[in-house]
């Protein structure tokens, strides 16, 4: 059986998808944009604060689950400009202890919805 986690901290689906499914003791979360779920918008003055709202996102959908960022085991960041990633590792990697950080892989798309510039998604294990 899966489980389904929800939670209001963080945007609604928009589509026939779920924030995070938790199958035994595996969290598979689906990519997190930066949408602040207090009122539906968009965060992107700057790289570091979008970065930080999606980042603030997981977050929640981890807390959903009874996860923190220490069960992360794997993570894919989806950026729309290679010359970005500095700035955004930056604020990805304050959210995670170095020695113990997950596997990742990041990867410049065409496009992200909304037309957004990063987007993070994740597996965590209890």
């Amino acid at each position: 059986m899966k489980k389904i986690i929800f939670t209001e901290n963080a945007p609604a689906p928009i589509g026939p998808y779920n924030q995070a499914v938790l199958k035994g003791n595996t969290l598979y979360t689906s990519g997190q944009i930066a949408i602040n779920p207090a009122n539906r918008e968009l965060v992107t003055t700057t790289i570091e604060a979008e970065t930080e709202q999606v980042m603030q996102n997981m977050k929640a959908v981890l807390d959903a689950a009874g996860m923190t960022f220490e069960n992360v085991v794997k993570t894919t960041i989806f950026i729309m400009n290679m010359n970005d990633f500095g700035k955004i590792n930056t604020i990805y990697g304050s959210y995670f202890n170095e020695k113990t950080a997950p596997a990742r892989e990041t990867v410049q798309v065409a496009c992200l919805p909304k037309n957004v510039n990063v987007e993070i998604s994740m597996i965590a294990m209890l």
